[in-house]
Order: structure tokens, then C-alpha cells, then sequence
């Protein structure tokens, strides 16, 4: 007699599947695609006749409320969720069930969210791809990304480079002059900084590199965040 299988119980567990769905991290520095990839990787269920659920952070107010953005000009609707919210309870509500579950700018959820998107993988069986930051300017991990590399099943990194030509796996914030800022609130929202990435050894000696002052480093119209 073969072994049975035990689960926990959810509601919404359905027994049919043996293949469970994992959750997956994709981090990065800034200006590494990110919301490129997600917006490729929903591209490509929706290709093959399958939902979507995007989900959006309030706090990130750089674009239009309720899309997914990148610097490339794709976008994609997406729901709205603030530090309250339920991502299981409001991924439980969509109509229709999706095949997968996108988050952009995931180092904003907190700890409790990121443990509600592996109720989604483990209960509801859907696939779940995080988006999002590893650490702020300050070398510091985000709520989010801390709670990200403990339970991801997968952990992807992003690549960009620095303009030393290394890889950048870090980000400076600097002022309007040119300056690195060291100390400063971890989220900034409406303010005109400027974020860079870096490697470990220029974002150790506060080397940013020569910048140009374009809309995808410096938008003197936009809100930022980070």
C-alpha cells in the first residue's frame, strides 16, 4: 500500500493537482527590467489563453494608479494594494481564477503579505512571481525582500551594471547636485532624488559614475519612490 499523502487545510485546496505551485523572487537594482520581465512573463500566460492577476503597491505613485509600468512604455492593468490588505482573500475574490500571480515592486508588501503569497502557492495552487528590490540605498533590505529570500522557493536575480562595467547589485540615492545621500527615510515618495546602481565596491566608496540626467535615472516630472 502506497504512503498517503498529507496536506494542510485550506477552503480553497483543491487535491487535484500534485504539482504545487512555488513562489518566485526576482530581485534587483534599480533600472534592471523588472517590471519589463513581469509584464513579459503575463504576456505569456495571457498568450496561451490564461489570466493574470497583477497586483501594484499604493505607496508606488511614479505612475498611473492601477497599471504596471515600465521604462520601455508597456503597461498592464493591475490591482491596487496597500499595508492592509489581504493578497490571499483578494487573489480568493478574482473572477476569473488566474493561472498566475504577478507583484511589481514586491519589497513594499509586508512581512504578512509575503506569507500570504505562499498561502497562494501552497492552498490555492497558483504561481506566484515577485518583483522587486533587494535593498534600499542604504544597503538595508526592505521588509518585503527580507521575508522574500526566507521563504521564496526561487530566487532569481535581475542583472544591470554598474558604470564600471561590473555588475550592480546596489543603489545610491543622491540630491539634486549630485550629491550621495547616506541617510534619509527608506521610501520617499514626491520627491525629485536620483537613484543609481552601482556594485558593492562604488556604492561602498559613494561613487555614483557619471550620470545623465535621463527620465529613467532623474524625472523631474514624476514622483519617485525608494
Amino acid at each position: 500500500m502506497k504512503p498517503v499523502r498529507t496536506l494542510c487545510y485550506h477552503p480553497s485546496f483543491s487535491h487535484r493537482d500534485t504539482i504545487m505551485a512555488k513562489v518566485y523572487f526576482y530581485y534587483a537594482a534599480m533600472n534592471a527590467g523588472k517590471s519589463t520581465v513581469l509584464l513579459q512573463s503575463s504576456y505569456n500566460y495571457r498568450e496561451r489563453g490564461m489570466h493574470t492577476l497583477l497586483f501594484t503597491p499604493a505607496i508606488d505613485t511614479r505612475f498611473q494608479a492601477g497599471s504596471v509600468h515600465s521604462r520601455i512604455g508597456l503597461s498592464e492593468t493591475a490591482l491596487i494594494f496597500d499595508a492592509n490588505d489581504n493578497l490571499l482573500k483578494m487573489t480568493e475574490e478574482h473572477t476569473p481564477k488566474p493561472a498566475c500571480v504577478l507583484i511589481d515592486e514586491a519589497q513594499f508588501m509586508t512581512r504578512a503579505q509575503v506569507e500570504q503569497l505562499t498561502d497562494i502557492a501552497d492552498f490555492l495552487n497558483i504561481p506566484v512571481l515577485a518583483y522587486g528590490l533587494r535593498t534600499d540605498f542604504r544597503g538595508e533590505l526592505f521588509e518585503g525582500s527580507q521575508r522574500l529570500l526566507a521563504l521564496a522557493d526561487e530566487l532569481v536575480e535581475l542583472k544591470t551594471i554598474c558604470h564600471c562595467g561590473r555588475k550592480a547589485s546596489m543603489i545610491l540615492r543622491l540630491d539634486r547636485e549630485g550629491n550621495v545621500l547616506s541617510e534619509g527615510e527608506q521610501v520617499v515618495i514626491g520627491g525629485n532624488s536620483m537613484y543609481v546602481s552601482t556594485c558593492r565596491r562604488h556604492f561602498r566608496l559613494r561613487e555614483p559614475g557619471a550620470l545623465k540626467t535621463e527620465p529613467a535615472l532623474y524625472d523631474r516630472d514624476k514622483k519617485s519612490t525608494y
